[in-house]
């Protein structure tokens, strides 16, 4: 598919062309629900602890005698049933992770990108550049593009002044090539895509391409 190339003065710069093996995929929500549910279990800490009755510093004296007090037995302090005792069952430390191949993850992108594509929110611009590197002319920049909210995808690496102008910007994210997610391009409006980040992306998806071309 093809695509308009624009620049950030709201120019145009030509057109590319959009991979259909990247970009035209029916997406299925499945897919990316899975993928998400991965990322975020993923980046939990799991460092919930509780202390359990072998833990709390209690005293380990029985409460009163066993018998002829009318009342129930009971032991230490420790247990559970009492202030101060420790948690029955409570969390420990783990790993929340769960495991998704590599295939399955590059799928998924792939549906990601296919499925911003199908809402006509991708936008390709030449360069993610800025000469000044002030927030303020970045954010009448993308107000003259209608950029609310949007992930810009730059190449291998990013340009710092552009970087460091658009982090004050809220609902605007920057991200080189290496750093491109599911998560972070279905959170926000807008995709915004540099020539050298469809590059990459060609390159990434070689494979796919290729077999998909075979395949017609």
């Amino acid at each position: 598919m093809k695509a308009n190339v624009t620049t950030l003065e709201a120019k145009k710069a030509g057109e590319i062309e959009l991979a259909d093996a990247i970009f035209g995929l029916e997406p299925r929500k499945d897919i990316l629900h899975r993928m998400v549910r991965w990322q975020q279990l993923k980046r939990m800490a799991g460092t919930h602890h509780a202390q359990d009755r072998s833990e709390v510093s209690v005293t380990g004296k029985k409460m009163y005698k066993q018998k002829g007090t009318g009342g129930a037995r009971h032991g230490d302090k420790s247990v559970p049933q009492w202030r101060g005792g420790g948690k029955a069952f409570g969390p420990k430390p783990r790993s929340h992770a769960i495991d998704l191949t590599k295939k399955f993850r590059a799928l998924a992108l792939r549906h990601a990108l296919s499925a911003k594509a199908k809402a006509g929110e991708v936008i390709v611009i030449d360069t993610a550049s800025s000469s000044e590197g002030k927030t303020g002319v970045l954010k009448k920049q993308f107000a003259t593009l209608g950029w609310k909210s949007a992930l810009i995808i730059d190449g291998a690496a990013l340009d710092d002044a552009f970087a460091r102008a658009a982090r004050n910007i809220p609902h605007i994210d920057v991200l080189p090539i290496a750093g491109i997610n599911v998560y972070d391009i279905l959170r926000r409006e807008k995709l915004v895509l540099t020539k050298a980040a469809v590059e990459a992306l060609d390159v990434r998806f070689a494979d796919v391409k290729a077999k998909a071309s075979e395949q017609k």
